[in-house]
């Protein structure tokens, strides 16, 4: 991206350009008394001002091979990181699984989710909003506030999740010196002052943070990979080691779809012209390829864990230490890479951090009121604090909610793409009423096929948690919660979005 059009990627705008004149008489956001001063801050800073109101085409950069090239390194960036890599150590340490079939439902999982994401992010040049703005497209301005709500508990989950591991890498590091406490909070400090900054700073820092990420990972590759246990069968019968991998699979794709809502956040100002199967691929390959690296190294230290000591131990202790293990056989070296490793984590809390502040705007009718910065602050406390009191067993338990996480969001995607694909094909969108419930979708279609959704995902669900009657019924259990929660939103939503249409008329 050429560092002249950066300067005007993100325009500072004064209190005064907060009005209809930009956003529509049936679209404004209310001012707020201190709205002036904190925009003057911002100025100043040479912050980002704008949260979720949307970007017009004249406020858009430029686009070039540049721009497609920056949104696959956004992804590969945001994610050659540690947290995907206990993902892939869940393979054969939880499913049983050996490591060629943990490895193929790793990969076709991860660039499966990655697709889920490329669709939802081309929606940012095409529309210039945030990504769950334009889901009150879909799903009307009332229930898209429900999407709302759960995209920020994934994104403040995650944000916990990162901050622990990198707590517990530069903690094992140092041998205990440095507690996880101070490496939760050093991850957090580092992660607040880049997302606060805003989309050209966080951009800047996720176009080259990839090239250490990746260094120290293929480092990893040669001195942990010679130990990887490659020839351990699956265990269990030929029903329980099918659903196992299914269940693996639908994990590892949650893993890369969980970044959909957030998908668009980062693209509003490119211009509308940007090819959307570019945008897509991009995306795709960028995400796919990180998630391929980061799972299979995890598929890897999984089936070592079983056969070697000393990462048995370190696992035992946290999956933190496991990383920190994987480089046991380079000494000073191997310390320096595990360094590298934990601070890769704040790659993936910045994006996360940045999406979670505008997911708060899009709460309430005071949300945009806030400035994004000072939100951003809240969420690094929120997960912060999350991460400090729960540090020895929260991991498990995200990790145990990760999958219920993927299941709102594949139906939320299926609702997407009926709409568009069925009702909206040949049909423009008029992206100024963003904020006007009144023009929006009234949601009631897309709230039901949500619920019912909800209710399929639920009998197929294989957690620890609860496991549902239809799961039940599968010898050897398998999880399939989101594929239930597709095929129930498919075949409920398009009878009952035509009603709707046919009774009110929008």
């Amino acid at each position: 991206m050429d560092p002249k059009v950066e300067k005007s990627d993100v325009p500072i705008r004064p209190a005064t350009q907060y009005d209809s004149e930009e956003l529509g008489s049936s679209c404004t956001i209310p001012a707020s008394r201190w709205r002036g001063l904190f925009n003057r801050i911002e100025d100043l800073a040479g912050m980002e001002a704008r949260g979720i109101e949307r970007v017009p085409s004249e406020e858009r950069h430029k686009g070039g091979v540049r721009e497609y090239m920056q949104m696959m390194l956004l992804w590969l960036s945001a994610n050659l990181t540690a947290n995907n890599t206990t993902v892939g150590i869940l393979g054969p340490l939880v499913y049983e699984l050996g490591f060629t079939d943990a490895a193929l439902c790793a990969t076709f999982g991860g660039f499966l989710g990655a697709a889920g994401v490329g669709f939802t992010s081309m929606w940012g040049p095409r529309s210039g909003n945030r990504t769950l703005i334009v889901a009150r497209y879909f799903m009307g301005y009332y229930p898209g506030k429900i999407c709302s709500l759960l995209n920020l508990v994934i994104m403040l989950g995650y944000g916990m999740i990162d901050c622990v591991i990198g707590g517990q890498i530069l903690s094992a590091v140092s041998n205990g010196r440095m507690t996880v406490i101070v490496g939760i909070i050093v991850v957090a400090i580092v992660t607040l002052v880049v997302a606060a900054f805003g989309m050209r700073i966080f951009q800047a820092y996720e176009r080259y943070a990839w090239l250490p990420q990746l260094m120290v990972l293929c480092i990893m590759m040669g001195s942990a990979g010679p130990r990887f246990d490659i020839h351990t069968p699956s265990v269990g019968s030929p029903e329980a080691v099918s659903a196992h991998r299914l269940s693996f699979f639908s994990l590892c794709m949650a893993s890369g779809i969980a970044w959909a809502p957030s998908g668009a956040d980062y693209y509003v100002y490119y211009p509308s012209s940007t090819a959307r199967w570019k945008t897509f691929m991009m995306t795709t390959v960028g995400l796919g390829f990180a998630l391929f690296i980061t799972l299979m190294l995890g598929v890897g230290l999984g089936t070592g864990v079983a056969t070697i000591p000393s990462w048995s131990a370190a696992y035992d202790n946290t999956p933190g230490n496991l990383l920190a293990a994987a480089y046991d056989n380079l000494n000073g070296f191997g310390g320096f890479c595990s360094v590298i490793v934990a601070l890769g984590v704040i790659s993936n809390n910045i994006p996360g951090t940045y999406s979670a502040s505008l997911a708060f705007q899009m709460l309430g009718r005071h949300g945009p009121k806030v400035p994004r910065f000072i939100l951003t602050i809240c969420c690094v406390i929120i997960y912060t604090a999350c991460a400090l009191g729960g540090r020895n067993y929260l991991f498990e338990v995200f990790n145990n909610f990760l999958p219920l996480m993927g299941y709102w969001i594949v139906i939320w995607i299926t609702i997407m793409l009926e709409e568009d694909l069925i009702f909206m094909r040949g049909k423009d969108y008029d992206w100024t009423i963003w904020n006007d419930w009144r023009k929006l979708p009234l949601g009631i279609a897309s709230g039901i096929s949500f619920l019912v959704g909800w209710a399929g995902a639920i009998v197929g669900m294989d957690q620890v948690y609860f496991v549902g009657p239809i799961a039940k019924s599968i010898a050897g259990g398998a999880d399939l919660g989101i594929w239930l929660g597709i095929g129930f939103t498919v075949f409920v939503y398009p009878p009952l979005r035509a009603l709707e249409l046919r009774v009110v008329g929008r």
